[in-house]
């Protein structure tokens, strides 16, 4: 019998910044679109370290479009300078490419466009390096489209896109989170890329849907834009962290302020 993810909703509650990284620089967009600078990644990272974010984010966005590996001198300078945990993804293809971002300094690697296409990846990753250090990331839209239930009901359904949002596969984003959680994967990293960079909410009904179908942690990710948001995606989406950019990168709101909000209500967080 499968265990209700709510028996495990005591587990304190992170808040992890993103590094949306583009030729060496963090950037920042709205649906994947639209980029503009936001600053030097070690020195960005540095920041967060210091204003106590619980884990971080390294995303070579541009990676797997542009089929190289991910840059691994900016990943090594990171790690030094940093003391949390780190996830790195972006062009990661082969279990050579885990182990180099993990003698990088990496704590835990992301994989998208290299799972999809090779789901025996993830199982091979996991079972040489651990459940705990595989991420498998899920960019998932809502499709335009939506399928009837018992002819009546009309249910929302998200499909799966890689290659940085540029590609859609025609997979639902549910089922293939209880795909990659059978396969190995530790943690899934869900972006809404109807809600990215939005700063209207995450997109709470996918993040529950997905929350709710698997036993592993969640990380919500796409449309932060104030403190309820992040209540909302731990109270309302089941999420286990909130992840977060621009807010974070463009100073608008402060990693210990929001802590303290959430400590107020009542979420267990590490503060």
């Amino acid at each position: 019998m499968k265990v209700k993810k709510s028996v495990l909703n005591g587990l304190t509650k992170r808040i992890i910044p993103c590094l949306d990284v583009d030729k060496g620089r963090v950037v920042k967009g709205t649906k994947f679109i639209n980029l503009r600078d936001a600053g030097n990644p070690v020195e960005v990272a540095k920041r967060y370290d210091d204003e106590g974010a619980d884990e971080i984010v390294f995303l070579d966005i541009t990676a797997s479009h542009e089929k190289r590996k991910t840059i691994y001198e900016v990943v090594e300078k990171t790690a030094e300078n940093v003391f949390m945990p780190l996830t790195v993804g972006g062009g990661i293809r082969t279990l050579e490419d885990i182990r180099n971002m993990l003698k990088a300094g990496a704590d835990k690697v992301s994989i998208n466009t290299s799972a999809v296409e090779n789901l025996s990846f993830v199982s091979k990753a996991a079972e040489k390096y651990g459940t705990q250090c595989i991420v498998v990331a899920i960019d998932a839209k809502r499709s335009v489209s939506k399928y009837k239930l018992q002819n009546t009901n009309y249910c929302p359904k998200w499909e799966v896109y890689t290659y940085g949002g540029r590609k859609s596969t025609g997979i639902d984003a549910v089922e293939w989170a209880k795909k990659v959680e059978k396969y190995g994967a530790g943690e899934i990293l869900l972006t809404s890329m109807d809600k990215d960079g939005t700063k209207d909410g995450y997109d709470i009904e996918l993040t529950s849907a997905i929350s709710e179908s698997v036993n592993i942690p969640v990380i919500a990710s796409g449309g932060a834009g104030e403190m309820k948001h992040f209540y909302d995606a731990f109270e309302k989406g089941n999420a286990d962290a909130a992840l977060a950019a621009s807010l974070f990168h463009f100073k608008e709101l402060k990693i210990k302020d929001l802590k303290k909000y959430l400590l107020r209500k009542g979420v267990n967080i590490r503060c």
